[in-house]
């Protein structure tokens, strides 16, 4: 099972959901804004 998970990509509905969990916890508005966000905390 985990040689499986481990090859698995996740869905883009998920990565979606992922990312706008992450928007709402950074305060941006949308994903754009907190991938902006994100990119120059780095």
């Amino acid at each position: 099972m985990a040689e499986i998970a481990s090859h698995a990509a996740p869905s883009p509905g998920r990565v979606r959901n992922y990312l706008s969990a992450a928007a709402a916890e950074l305060g941006a508005e949308n994903r754009h804004v907190a991938a902006r966000t994100a990119v120059g905390r780095l």
